[in-house]
């Protein structure tokens, strides 16, 4: 059996905080440009500011800093200044080579003043989870409206990027990885994979890091920007038992509350929420005072909906301070839902639930073994044709039994990753 983490240990028994933002942080510095090149990145031929992770190179003060005043707000959990720190996000920047130093600064720097915070409160101990953005890429849906198979990165790109971001984060000893803002959840997949295979490294037996996934719903549909709703996302994610799942960014609290509702039915681990403060003006700024907000998060607590809380785009430690004392109010945490499952679960853009009273039709023709046309094109190569026979096999079908057997060992090499995954895209999508 393996030891549990103390960040689950914590949970098992109270509602933690989470901080609050950290661009709407910095934006309160008015740095200049000359602040994020420093002097390290003086002959950078691309302009850095905005690019919020080289701060904590350039600028380690002000990161500890807003690290140490969410602290002192109350936060129980920090994040670590590396939404963007790695090698797709940072080649905006002409800075892929320094992807290791700017996770290994930022966890440094959150690890010092969580560590600080624990020394100064004992009964209360603070906890560092690195901070995993979505990247500024989608692997579900092509960029070219005149290619729909065209993908800018593929999956073992993404993957391979945060697998390099994660080891350092966990050499770091960062209590869990937060991916967060999930609006695809096959960004979210290679996330995953990256994270079993750096956990998988990790020699010390004592060290249990755990993978945290947060989801953000786009609209009042109530779905990822890649179109899923958030049953079908649990389902497609739970199989990693990630500690936490919940929602952030997107909305505010107030607009969360449905979706928050959902995730708590579907999930059967910790839940987490981190809203935005009200959606942005005109100005880009967000509206929603602590007092606003926390009036708007009484319900989650209410209905025991969470077991962890924060603050999102436009929230500062005066939010986390409101919502400090929301807590302290003595809430309930949420119930994790531990009962075993009665039904197989399946998911595509929406969920797929089979039981004992479901008739579920497997569509079987995209096999080789099946059928001698789809043996043929891909015995052929002829991906383009495939892909109109997927279609064409499992119009009236609930489910795909995408098979392609012994052939499959002899194309893999053949097949370039964006082929190869928009097949599984079509197998994904189309339950």
């Amino acid at each position: 059996m393996s030891k549990k983490s103390s960040l689950r240990q914590a949970l098992e028994h109270r509602i933690l905080l989470l901080d609050g933002g950290m661009g709407s942080m910095i934006q309160e510095y008015n740095l200049t440009e000359d602040d994020f090149r420093g002097t390290a990145f003086v002959a950078s031929k691309v302009p850095l500011k905005g690019n919020n992770d080289v701060l904590s190179l350039t600028r380690p003060d002000v990161i500890s800093e807003i690290h140490r005043r969410y602290l002192e707000a109350g936060a129980d959990i920090i994040t670590t200044n590396t939404f963007s720190s790695q090698v797709i996000s940072q080649k905006e920047y002409g800075l892929t080579d320094h992807v290791d130093a700017l996770n290994r600064a930022s966890a440094t720097l959150a690890r010092q003043e969580a560590d600080r915070m624990t020394e100064l409160t004992p009964s209360q101990p603070r906890f560092v989870v690195g901070d995993i953005g979505p990247t500024s890429k989608m692997l579900s849906i092509s960029e070219d409206v005149n290619d729909p198979a065209s993908r800018a990165v593929t999956f073992d790109q993404v993957e391979t990027a945060y697998l390099q971001q994660m080891r350092v984060l966990l050499e770091c000893r960062v209590d869990a990885i937060l991916v967060e803002t999930i609006f695809d959840t096959l960004n979210a997949k290679a996330a995953i994979s990256a994270f079993i295979k750096a956990k998988e490294e990790v020699s010390d037996i004592d060290y249990q890091p755990e993978i945290m996934l947060s989801m953000t719903v786009s609209d009042s549909s109530g779905r990822t920007l890649s179109g899923q709703t958030i049953e079908a996302f649990v389902i497609s994610v739970e199989h990693c038992r990630p500690l936490t799942l919940g929602l952030n960014c997107g909305l505010g609290a107030s607009g969360m509350l449905p979706y928050l509702r959902q995730m708590s039915r579907a999930a059967s681990c910790f839940i987490s929420c981190h809203p935005n403060a009200g959606l942005p003006n005109q100005f880009g700024t967000y509206d929603d005072t602590p007092e606003m907000m926390v009036g708007q998060m009484r319900p989650f607590f209410a209905e025991n909906l969470v077991n962890i809380i924060g603050g999102c785009c436009g929230t500062t430690p005066a939010h986390i301070a409101a919502m400090r004392q929301l807590i302290d109010e003595g809430a309930e945490p949420h119930a994790v839902n531990d009962q075993p499952l009665t039904a197989h679960r399946l998911s595509g853009l929406e969920p797929s639930i089979v039981d004992d009273s479901t008739f579920f039709n497997v569509g079987e023709r995209c096999n080789v073994a099946g059928s001698r046309k789809f043996l043929r094109l891909i015995s052929e190569k002829n991906y383009d044709e495939s892909r109109v026979s997927i279609y064409d096999f499992s119009a009236t079908a609930s489910g795909n039994d995408f098979l392609v057997d012994d052939i499959f060992l002899n194309i893999m090499d053949s097949l370039n990753c964006d082929s190869f995954f928009f097949f599984a895209c079509i197998f994904f999508f189309s339950i």
